[in-house]
């Protein structure tokens, strides 16, 4: 049942991020048709509001599949040089997907907001060209999804292999500690 359960995480993870990236990149194309003017490496473009509204969804999408994912998979912590060197291969990469899960939860997150909040104003907005950048974001959504996926599954193989440690453990302690009460 509860392989059951990690199967559907691990999809709803991937469907939430796989709709961020969508909506990123269809935002990009709501802004593409608005109208622009440029001059140099200057720009003056109308803010288009269907851009905005899928902007903000894919950006709540992002935070949504980020926070399951973290909540879902628990906390597995690496103190030190020496406990990573010591640790397991999937507390290794554990702890690898976890830290790259959050640097493309950064990157992304930072181009969404920027590219959205582009077209939150009601009038035309010129500065420096700015290009791709809500669909750049919306691809860093895809490549969170396999990075929260990975950590979701690394995490849960861990627990199972610290509750199998403990179960075996303390099994194989009790006789010894029955033996020497004797």
């Amino acid at each position: 049942m509860a392989r059951n359960m990690d199967f559907l995480v691990c999809i709803l993870i991937m469907v939430m991020d796989i709709v961020a990236g969508i909506l990123g990149i269809q935002a990009e194309i709501a802004q593409s048709k608005v109208k622009h003017s440029r001059v140099w490496i200057f720009e003056c473009r109308d803010p288009s509001y269907q851009a905005f509204k899928l902007g903000l969804a894919a950006i709540v999408l992002l935070s949504l599949a980020h926070i399951i994912t973290n909540l879902l998979a628990g906390c597995v912590l690496i103190r030190s040089k020496e406990e990573m060197e010591g640790a397991s291969p999937n507390k290794q990469l554990t702890f690898a997907s976890h830290v790259l899960a959050w640097i493309m939860l950064g990157i992304a997150f930072i181009l969404l907001i920027s590219g959205t909040s582009a077209n939150s104003k009601s009038r035309k907005d010129c500065g420096i060209v700015h290009h791709r950048v809500l669909s750049i974001g919306g691809v860093l959504c895809f490549i969170h999804g396999l990075f929260a996926v990975a950590y979701y599954v690394s995490a849960a193989a861990v627990m199972r292999e610290e509750r199998e440690l403990h179960q075996h453990g303390g099994q194989a302690n009790k006789p010894n500690q029955q033996s020497t009460q004797a």
